[in-house]
């Protein structure tokens, strides 16, 4: 009897041990497409206001753009601190995007009841395929990616962001 149940905990803890490599591996972003920024630079996207503005503007700055949607949780909880970080770093030549994955009417409510201190687009359905070419396959939000001046991706992120690990890759860039 003894016996029976310190095999049964051994296989127990052997299938935790799959189940959170395996759900670690499904969760963790893809590499992006390789022309998956390029693609994202040529786009243009309607501000909160409803007007298109070009994603080339902002071309030769180092981004962190983050996809996230009003009925998502993680994704308003920090939003203040990204409006927070944007306001420390916009001398650094760094810009931070918000891609809203919801309607145009929720956005723009959104940003005329919060006060967001970087450009929120509406990215619509568009967005969520525009997020999966830049890796986040499982299309999970919040999804955050850092993209530096030389086009290229250099770090993604998702679920909600920890500010402190955030700074780091954008001091190491």
């Amino acid at each position: 009897m003894k016996k029976n149940a310190v095999l049964f905990g051994g296989v127990a803890i052997l299938f935790a041990v799959f189940g959170i490599f395996f759900a670690n591996q499904r969760l963790s972003p893809a590499p992006a497409q390789s022309s998956a920024v390029s693609s994202f630079l040529s786009k243009s996207m309607k501000d909160p206001n409803g007007q298109e503005q070009p994603l080339g503007q902002w071309k030769d700055r180092t981004l962190v753009v983050n996809f996230w949607a009003t009925w998502c949780a993680p994704c308003v909880d920090e939003m203040p601190e990204l409006s927070a970080l944007q306001q420390e770093i916009s001398s650094q030549n760094i810009q931070i995007l918000g891609i809203g994955i919801d309607s145009a009417s929720n956005i723009a409510d959104f940003a005329r009841k919060y006060r967001i201190s970087y450009p929120l687009y509406v990215g619509g359905m568009n967005g969520s395929e525009l997020s999966r070419a830049l890796g986040n396959q499982g299309g999970g939000l919040p999804f955050t990616v850092i993209i530096g001046r030389d086009g290229q991706v250099k770090k993604t992120y998702l679920g909600r962001l920890k500010m402190e690990e955030l700074r780091k890759t954008l001091t190491g860039l």
